[in-house]
């Protein structure tokens, strides 16, 4: 299939057929993620992956983990 891009403010855009974009399962506002792989600008659906809090976890270390932070004393109900 042949289509053209057009320009949408400052961006390119591009038009996707809704047959294919049923095929691939993709809606109005869906996430997708571009790539250029051998010289082909490639269009993936984002896959929506529900992590467990252990797979959070798994990925704080000493280098991207924030220090304590003070808000000051307790105002109201906060203790209890």
């Amino acid at each position: 299939m042949t289509t053209k891009i057009q320009k949408w403010g400052n961006s390119l855009a591009i038009r996707i057929p809704k047959s294919f974009a049923v095929a691939v399962k993709i809606k109005e506002g869906s996430d997708v993620n571009l790539k250029i792989e051998e010289n082909k600008l490639v269009i993936y659906k984002k896959k929506n992956r529900n992590l467990k809090l252990e797979e959070f976890l798994s990925k704080v270390s000493d280098k991207n983990i924030h220090k304590e932070f003070s808000y000051g004393k307790p105002r109201g109900k906060e203790l209890l």
